[in-house]
């Protein structure tokens, strides 16, 4: 085994134990996904588009509410804060998460907004359409307040903040702003998963993990050439260092789906970690696994490498389940063990 590419399954037992210790708060757009299976047959005679007949439907947390599901089946403690509607997809994600061990106190309803809901429909494992019913304009500033003083209640005990920013409105710059004023008075670890269309000023952070078209547009520079090796693709590496030094975060990992990650860190090389996938199903959710992880890992005592494959191991494991999915102890132990044989 390559000590470079995977980790020690001691270390990731030890990295486990340390997470059911961990304490980690999520704060940002929270949604709830709706999947509706079914199967394709024929053509509508109405219109040139597939009838799908209804076969089952389920539903599980989304946006920042997966990565708080994420957190969870790591064992670790998990505090979800957002905003929500007055609605019954409200009552869905909450009866949900407190299924999930999630604490759901600093979930606020706010009139006047829907509870963000994604319906997929899917046909034979391939998704057919999505239907978005949502609210997308940025939350009351006294709704704002009321969040940053319930995180202020909790940013005590935490080992890590994350903001899950999907451009729904939850997560303003003066939210952002009165997290990092928090966290970096109480050293808290805060990490974001930036949105380019959501523009925030995003420096000072611990973790940045944009995939590569985020890292891109954040970069403001075009994405015209990609090479099969990450560390010889020279507009990649342009783009990366010019966010390091623009926005100056501890770290940054930037998800390149089939071909892994890459960790950078400033005044020293990127580390290029290739994917573990097997199989890739779904993609969706993805990134919430790898802030989760990534995240987790480090609150649990990891070097910025081990975190970042403990992160890819788990990305790899998730892409092979469809639907937005989470990982467990157990499948992370065996899937660490399958690379050491």
């Amino acid at each position: 085994m390559n000590h470079t590419t995977s980790l020690p399954l001691a270390r990731v037992k030890e990295l486990l134990s340390a997470s059911a210790k961990a304490r980690v708060l999520v704060v940002g757009d929270v949604m709830l996904d709706q999947f509706v299976w079914g199967k394709v047959s024929r053509i509508s005679p109405e219109a040139p588009v597939p009838v799908v007949e209804f076969d089952r439907e389920n539903y599980m947390p989304g946006g920042a509410a997966n990565v708080a599901r994420n957190l969870a089946a790591l064992h670790a403690r998990t505090e979800l804060f957002g905003v929500v509607g007055h609605d019954t997809a409200a009552n869905q994600l909450r009866e949900l998460l407190g299924q999930q061990q999630v604490n759901c106190g600093g979930v606020i309803a706010e009139a006047a907004r829907h509870t963000s809901t994604k319906t997929r429909i899917v046909a034979h494992q391939q998704q057919v359409v999505r239907v978005d019913r949502e609210s997308r304009h940025e939350i009351k500033p006294h709704t704002t307040s009321r969040l940053l003083a319930e995180l202020e209640k909790r940013v005590r005990q935490a080992d890590a903040v994350i903001v899950g920013d999907y451009g729904k409105g939850v997560v303003t710059q003066s939210l952002l702003d009165g997290l990092k004023r928090l966290c970096r008075e109480r050293g808290v670890w805060l990490s974001l998963d930036p949105k380019p269309i959501h523009r925030l000023a995003l420096g000072g952070l611990s973790l940045l993990t944009p995939n590569r078209k985020e890292a891109f547009e954040l970069a403001g520079l075009p994405d015209d050439t990609r090479q099969a090796d990450p560390l010889r693709d020279t507009a990649l590496m342009k783009a990366a260092e010019g966010l390091l030094t623009k926005l100056q975060p501890a770290l940054m990992l930037i998800t390149l789906g089939e071909l892994g990650m890459l960790l950078c860190r400033r005044h020293e090389k990127p580390f290029h970690i290739p994917t573990v996938a097997q199989e890739v199903f779904d993609v969706s959710g993805a990134g919430d696994t790898v802030i989760a992880t990534f995240t987790l890992a480090i609150a649990a005592g990891a070097s910025p490498v081990e975190a970042a494959l403990f992160a890819n191991q788990a990305a790899g494991i998730v892409v092979g389940k469809v639907g937005t999915a989470t990982v467990t102890p157990e499948e992370l132990m065996a899937s660490f063990s399958q690379r050491a044989a």
